[in-house]
């Protein structure tokens, strides 16, 4: 296991974590009864685990089944496809023209 590799995942998954709806979400469900913080906890941590391993088997598999430079393209394209979307959807619902 490469420790840097590590490391650095584990500092992006941090920081995109933080202020994310999943922590309101835990912050509320442990406010809601006295003792349940531990089980909230638990669940939390086993929830990001599931979704996390679902997320590292689906990019290996795609690593193995397409070549590294189309899955840099195509993440691309996708990413600026979801900007483009945003702001034409949020142009339309503030009524002014899209940019």
């Amino acid at each position: 296991m490469e420790i840097k590799a590590t490391l650095i995942t584990f500092a992006v998954v941090f920081l995109a974590e933080l202020g994310d709806k999943t922590q309101l979400m835990a912050m509320a469900l442990s406010s809601s009864k006295k003792g349940i913080c531990p089980s909230v906890f638990l669940g939390s941590c086993l929830a990001l685990i599931c979704t996390s391993a679902i997320a590292v088997f689906a990019g290996g598999l795609l690593d193995r089944c397409i070549p590294r430079r189309y899955l840099l393209f195509g993440s691309g394209l996708l990413f600026i496809a979801l900007g483009v979307f945003m702001l034409v959807n949020c142009a339309m619902k503030s009524g002014s023209p899209a940019a």
